[in-house]
């Protein structure tokens, strides 16, 4: 097995949270895209970051933007992780959102939203990291959608016990 096989078994074998990445184009469109990269950075300032591969057909949207929001899905998400996953273009017309008062597309009923001003974007091989100082926080009392080995689900009922 070569090593990028072997990257791809590891990392799919590491259970994350999911999360979708929103806002909106230069013509006031709005784009999201599936994002499992996702991870805290600093509380002072509070950052965090996420990654998106240069070759998805919303790279320049979201290369151009100085906001976004994170959209922390809840554990009856998965169909929203699926369709922002999809290569459907107008992904916000099957789902029910909001724009908010910082002008940033968001997604109902999820678990958590993190509103986030750009802190900085590194070219990291064939992704952009970006890193995003947190603005507003939207905090619900809710379970998370995971991702493990390509499927997103809840957590297990026993899992805490």
């Amino acid at each position: 097995m070569d090593t990028i096989q072997q990257y791809k078994e590891v990392m799919g074998n590491y259970p994350t949270g999911v999360t979708v990445v929103t806002t909106f184009d230069q013509e006031h469109k709005p784009v999201g895209l599936t994002v499992n990269s996702f991870a805290s950075v600093s509380l002072d300032p509070l950052l965090i970051l996420w990654s998106i591969d240069k070759s998805v057909s919303t790279y320049d949207t979201f290369l151009q933007t100085e906001k976004f929001a994170v959209n922390i899905l809840a554990e009856d998400q998965a169909d929203l992780c699926m369709l922002f996953a999809s290569r459907l273009e107008d992904r916000f017309s099957q789902c029910d959102w909001k724009e908010s008062e910082f002008q940033l597309p968001i997604l109902s009923n999820t678990l958590a939203v993190l509103q986030c001003q750009v802190f900085k974007k590194v070219d990291a091989g064939d992704h952009t990291i970006f890193i995003g100082e947190v603005k507003h926080i939207h905090n619900e009392e809710k379970q998370p959608l995971l991702y493990h080995r390509r499927n997103a689900g809840a957590i297990p009922q026993d899992f805490y016990k």
